[in-house]
Formats: structure tokens, sequence, C-alpha cells
């Protein structure tokens, strides 16, 4: 086992470099063994082919050492101990699919592909067992090993912008099933009436890693009978307090957000929560909340609000025109309140004293976009939608004249220098292509969303072509796709991914990058890991002094 950083609040415990039998076994029995004995702080453990993700709260990791040194220890007495087979004991699923078809209109493809007629196809499929190797993509996405080599084929050469849930599918040597309807190159063979995936269980995956899978072929006719027995997923109960503002516009994406969610990373749910999260904890306390409560994060173009009952806000992240920005201020019913215009940056913060009230999903009232799920209705808001607020704990302090510190709200700035810690893969690239990224002033583009930052810039090649196995990610890494041109992950990441991390930037630096808009510009300079832990906890200080100061207690 080798532990390297992933990050400065996350280790990545790399156990082979070949996604064989041999190394599946090390990832089950190390990742069993760390949920079995789970560690105060530790927000997620993220299994994948080849590796053990470990990520962590700093500030919550018990003891007076470092806090990763605190977290290395732990893994690696799990790792001598052997791991624990009974925390992850595999269960055997069975999924009843409809093959080719309108379900599976890939199937002819594969046969082509294969050889073999469509009806062979469909024979070995089903006889095969399969193993979860990995749980991502998208939330409750499994990667199955065991695919018969008779069944490969290469992914489509144009990924569809719509696959429907419950398709069945193979991409290369894998097979696997969408659990909801997404983007996706794989092809399509068959389809499954079985849930996937839950948002309303406490437990909404149905696969985790090392379950074994098996798929049993059924008419057409008998699908649709399954189909029409599931249920659709509980509906959180709605708010219970009148609403406080109307959306008269919506802006070009507004959405609820928190700080997001913890503990499902593992099944394929990304943290999410707000894109620049100091802003919003900084606007939280302002108006005497916790630091973690959900208000509105306003992307390019923020909305009009009808104010239906006086309210305090504060407004951080992009400075709004005509409005307070980083200090409280009282809003009225009967007014209109105009987020249209962000006089710089690309995200503002509204903060409202009590905080959004939206059902909590998952532990968390943010919005995953990509999956619809959380925040309100799992959606971006629009026109129509009444925002109500929850009862206020605590009242702001107030004074003449005063604000956040620059050096806690600072103003966001259209050409940005970050740092970063060498990442993962940093090694596989050459001397010169590590010097062109720390030399290169990369431009935002304009594809760039809540899920990543796209750059362009120097392409930076491998010297040598090389596989890459998927394994976790962090917010801040660094990737690199085939094209050379870097996405920098940000809130609503996915939580594996296939592309080198040349980088990963430092926590305190990434509120720069989310408020970097298209056209914007962005350096990266070298730091290393014990500066970026030390940044990390000179900013959470200043956030529990802010705290303080305003009088709010926990």
């Amino acid at each position: 086992m080798r532990l390297v950083p992933l990050g400065d609040s996350a280790l990545l415990a790399e156990l082979g470099s070949q996604p064989d039998d041999r190394v599946a076994a090390l990832v089950r029995r190390l990742f069993g063994g760390l949920v079995a004995s789970p560690l105060r702080g530790v927000e997620a453990i993220v299994p994948s082919f080849t590796t053990v993700a470990v990520y962590f709260a700093p500030a919550a990791v018990p003891g007076a050492g470092e806090p990763a040194s605190v977290v290395a220890a732990w893994i690696g007495r799990m790792w001598a101990k052997g791991g624990s087979r009974s925390a992850l004991k595999p269960r055997e699923v069975r999924l009843a699919v409809a093959y080719g078809g309108e379900a599976g209109p890939d199937l002819d493809e594969v046969a082509r592909c294969s050889g073999l007629t469509s009806a062979e196809v469909i024979r070995l499929h089903a006889k095969g067992t399969y193993e979860v190797r990995a749980v991502g993509f998208s939330p409750g996405f499994p990667y199955l090993s065991g695919l018969p080599p008779a069944l490969r084929t290469p992914r489509r050469a144009t990924p569809r912008v719509k696959v429907p849930a419950g398709s069945v599918a193979i991409g290369g040597t894998q097979t696997g099933v969408y659990p909801s309807a997404s983007p996706g190159g794989w092809n399509l063979i068959g389809r499954t009436a079985r849930v996937l995936f839950d948002p309303s269980l406490s437990s909404p995956a149905l696969f985790r890693v090392g379950d074994r899978v098996k798929f049993e072929s059924i008419a057409a006719a008998e699908y649709g009978r399954q189909l029409a027995a599931v249920h659709p997923p509980a509906t959180p109960a709605a708010q219970t307090h009148e609403p406080a503002f109307t959306v008269l516009k919506a802006g070009l994406l507004t959405t609820v957000q928190d700080l997001g969610r913890t503990g499902f990373q593992d099944v394929g749910v990304s943290p999410g929560g707000a894109v620049d999260a100091r802003a919003l904890e900084v606007a939280n306390l302002l108006v005497g909340n916790l630091p973690g409560e959900a208000g509105l994060e306003c992307t390019l173009r923020g909305p009009l609000l009808a104010v239906r009952k006086d309210s305090w806000v504060a407004i951080t992240g992009a400075p709004v025109a005509g409005l307070p920005w980083a200090r409280p201020f009282l809003v009225r019913a009967g007014e209109e309140l105009s987020l249209e215009t962000l006089e710089q940056g690309c995200r503002a913060y509204l903060a409202v004293a009590g905080g959004i009230e939206v059902p909590p999903v998952l532990g968390s009232r943010s919005t995953l976009v990509s999956a619809g799920i959380g925040g309100f209705e799992g959606r971006a808001l629009k026109p129509g939608d009444r925002l109500g607020v929850r009862p206020s704990v605590a009242r702001p302090r107030l004074a003449p004249g005063w604000f956040a510190a620059p050096a806690l709200a600072p103003r966001p700035q259209s050409e940005v220098t970050v740092r970063v810690i060498r990442g993962p893969q940093a090694d596989w690239f050459s001397r010169e292509a590590w010097e062109e990224f720390l030399t290169t002033s990369y431009r935002v583009n304009p594809l760039s969303d809540r899920m990543g930052a796209r750059l362009d810039g120097s392409a930076l090649r491998l010297p040598v072509p090389r596989d890459m196995v998927s394994e976790a990610v962090a917010t801040g890494s660094v990737q690199v796709p085939p094209d050379g041109q870097p996405i920098v992950l940000l809130a609503e990441r996915q939580t594996i991914g296939g592309y080198p991390k040349i980088a990963d930037i430092i926590s305190v630096d990434l509120g720069r990058v989310a408020q970097l808009r298209p056209g914007d510009r962005i350096r990266f300079v070298q730091t290393d890991i014990d500066e970026a832990r030390r940044q990390r906890r000179a900013a959470e200080r200043a956030i529990t002094w802010l705290h303080q100061g305003i009088g709010q207690r926990e």
C-alpha cells in the first residue's frame, strides 16, 4: 500500500496498478476494515478499482497531531489488521432484463462486433456472474467486471445525450447499469425495471463494491409489467412556513445550496454544495446563521425576488449592483430584491436569517443539479417558485459601517493565481509539461459549470500514452483529458474519474476559481502539502473568530 495526498484533506491508498481480482480483493478488504472501525472526522471512504480514498474534515479529526498523520496512521492500522470481511459481506443481486428492441438498441451492433448472433450475445451476457468493482459516474452506477471476452465492445463514437434509466450497457471490457437518465457512451443492450438509486432512503444505492450481480432475460411484456409496478421514490415533505420570497425572474442558474452532503461518495453521490463554500459560510454568519445553512447560489445573472416578509439578508461572493456587499441588511415585505447584475465574479451568495427552507435529502439541502436531487425540487429556480425561510435562531449583531474583513470576503478577480500541490499522476508528465503547466496563463472555457472549470491554453501531453484506471478525485483536482486541456474539478464533480490528475488546488484558493467567468484567466504556482494544510487551518480559525465575534454559539 502507498498513501499519497489527494488535495489537502484526503488521502489516496494505492493498492496496485492493475484492476485484477487480487487487487480488487485488497480494495474490498481495506474498505471493509475502515468502515468497520470508523474514525471521527472522516467524511467519506471511496473504493475504486485499485485504490481507496479517505476524505476528512481536519478540524474534526481527534488527537493533538497533524490530522492527516492521524488519518494515515488509522489507515495503516486497518491495513495491517487485514481488514474486515464481515463489514463488506458480498450480496448477490439479480436483475431481470429485457434485451434488444427498444430496450436495447445497440444489441445488434454488439453482436456484429463480436461475430455472434443477437441471441448468443443475450445468452452469454445473462450467463455470467459479475462483480461490482466501483460505483460512480452517476449516483448508484455500478462498474461490473466479469464480462465475457467475446462481448467486449468499444464505446460509441458519439455518446447519447440521454440514456434511459435502467439501461444495461457494455463499454469496453465492462458492463453496467444506468440508475437514472443521463448522458452516456456505452452500448445499450437491454433494460431493467429495478430501481438502482432512491435518494429518499438512508442507503440509497442498490449496489456497493464487492456485490455479485446476475442478469436474467425476460420478455418485453414482462418488463412492462414490472415497470408499471415500480413505485416512485417518496417525495420529501413540503415547506411548513409562510414563503418569504417569490421568484419573479429566475436568473441564469439560481439554486439552493449549503455546504454539501457527506458520506455518500462511495455510491457515486457528489458532495456538491456551494462552489464558493467560504463565501456562503461568511454570508450565513453575517445574518446570524450557522455556517452551513442553505442559501441561494446565483450564477452570472441572479434572480429578481419579491419580498413577502421582513428578512435580514447578506450577499457575498460576487458583488451585486445596487446592494450592500459582505454586510447584513434588512429587506422589507413588499419590496423587490434584484440580484440580476453581478458587478464582477461568477457567483453571488444570498443568505437569509434562518436559512432557506427546503427538505433535506441525504443529509443536505443542497441542489445536485446533475442528478436532480436536493434543493428546490432537485432543480434550478424558476419564476413562480416560493421560498420559505426557517425560523432564525439569532439576530445578527449590527453596528454602523460593520462588514466582513476583505480577508474573509475577498472581491473576485478576472485574473488569479492559485496554489497547487503535485497530483497523484504528476510523475506521468515530463518536467517540461510540468513547467508548461506552471507558466501558462489559462483561459476559462465557456463550457465550464458547477462540475468543473474547463481551461484553454498550452496542451499538456503525456510523453507515452498510458491507460488510466478510474479512481477517486477531489474538489480542486486538475485533470488532464486526452486533448491536453486541464479541467479543474469543482463542487459538483464526479466521485471517480479516469483522467490523470497533474495537480490539486489547495482548498483555501478554490473560491478564486469559483468566481472566474468564461474568458477570465488563471495561473498556477506550486506549493507543498504542509503549506496547504497550514493555510487551511488558518482559514478555519478565521471563520471561527468571525463566528465568535458576531456572538453566535453552536
